[in-house]
């Protein structure tokens, strides 16, 4: 299953936190894992390349990350549309994705 973890703070949603691997199909084959890899890759670049905020942005097999270490409101529009588009495909599949909420620190 994969496992997605909003990080909320006081002015917003401050990052994301994604891992594990959806099952059902070999590694490469899976389409959902390459919805939400896709999604969170989309939302991280765009933060961190077009917008240009300082993050903590990791991507590794089956795990990515992004924590924005300053202003947060800037990227609001990025985080709530990953966070619909997530937990829509949750919707669709319900075993493999799991969307999780969490406050964070540094919002």
């Amino acid at each position: 299953m994969i496992k997605i973890e909003f990080f909320d703070g006081i002015n917003g949603l401050c990052g994301f936190e994604a891992s594990g691997h959806a099952l059902g199909a070999d590694s490469g084959e899976n389409v959902i894992c390459a919805f939400v890899s896709s999604a969170c890759l989309m939302a991280a670049n765009t933060v961190t390349e077009i917008i240009g905020l300082e993050a903590d942005a990791q991507a590794e097999n089956g795990y990515q990350k992004l924590m924005i270490m300053e202003n947060a409101v800037k990227a609001q529009d990025i985080l709530n549309g990953l966070k619909l588009h997530l937990t829509e495909l949750e919707k669709d599949y319900p075993n493999n994705i799991k969307v999780i909420y969490r406050r964070c620190n540094n919002a």
